[in-house]
């Protein structure tokens, strides 16, 4: 059994395996799966038809790292970036900016932020009109996440996530992804909003719901998201996902045909941690 892959992907990967077609590189990005209680519920971007990259689908705020995501001087409280390197088995260089990636992004795609005055505190309100200026100044890279986070007197509290998941774009897509996958739950007084630019709507689902739809064809997922929100609904509270051991595996699904038809075999995830 596989993922199917039809039409244009299909052709690709066919492609691919007969060795007509060299993988791009896949660059680094960060995903959060956002979460609330009573009942438990992810935050669920649905992308906008027109994007080069999953159109239409469903996701979690989540995207490319910038290169002064790496930044010495973004301030910082929690885990360091060398022990989150060594969760993810990736340098501190690298780590320091998937972190900061997924600060940054979930930032800009819902407007929670993950930062506060100390390491032990959070803003409780990122609305109003200059909250928004600089969420934009974000978007457009005219403002790194160093100079916000200094700007605002603001710590970044990677203590707030957790390592989830990594998974890597399969070979034969034209764009390509090396996706760490975090967790997190939404900070007690934040609310997000529908902040549009590469969404064309926001929602906070149950888990087993978004799974329904997806199943059901009303809403399309990559298989990252898919089995995340499978995951996501094993557990009853944001408290218990964050409390569970976890243990990273890399995963790649890899085109493959069976029967004659091109599909997607996708490996398993990493599960509780031994």
């Amino acid at each position: 059994m596989g993922f199917p892959l039809p039409g244009e992907v299909g052709e690709r990967a066919r492609e691919f395996l007969a060795g007509r077609l060299a993988p791009v590189p896949a660059r680094d990005a960060a995903t959060v799966v956002l979460l609330r209680d009573s009942p438990l519920e992810v935050y669920l971007l649905r992308r906008k038809a027109t994007m080069a990259f999953a159109a239409g689908a469903y996701v979690f705020p989540g995207g490319s790292v910038d290169p002064r995501d790496a930044d010495h001087m973004v301030a910082w409280a929690g885990p360091s970036p060398a022990e989150w390197g060594e969760v993810f088995r990736a340098d501190e260089r690298t780590a320091r900016g998937l972190v900061c990636a997924a600060v940054r992004e979930t930032f800009e795609e819902s407007g929670v932020l993950l930062a506060g005055p100390g390491r032990d505190t959070v803003v409780t309100d990122t609305t109003g009109p200059s909250w928004e200026a600089d969420r934009l100044a974000l978007i457009a890279r005219t403002l790194s996440f160093a100079e916000f986070l200094d700007r605002r007197g603001l710590v970044l509290r990677s203590d707030l996530l957790k390592a989830w998941a990594h998974w890597i774009t399969p070979v034969m897509e034209p764009r390509r992804f090396d996706t760490r996958f975090f967790v997190a739950a939404l900070p007690p007084g934040q609310r997000t909003r529908d902040v549009g630019g590469e969404a064309s709507g926001v929602a906070w689902m149950r888990p087993g719901d978004a799974l329904a739809a997806a199943k059901a064809g009303t809403a399309r997922m990559l298989p990252p998201t898919f089995r995340t929100l499978t995951e996501m609904a094993a557990f009853e509270s944001a408290g218990d996902v964050l409390a569970c051991p976890r243990s990273i595996t890399t995963v790649m699904p890899e085109p493959a045909e069976v029967d004659g038809r091109m599909v997607l075999m996708i490996p398993e995830t990493g599960k509780a941690a031994e």
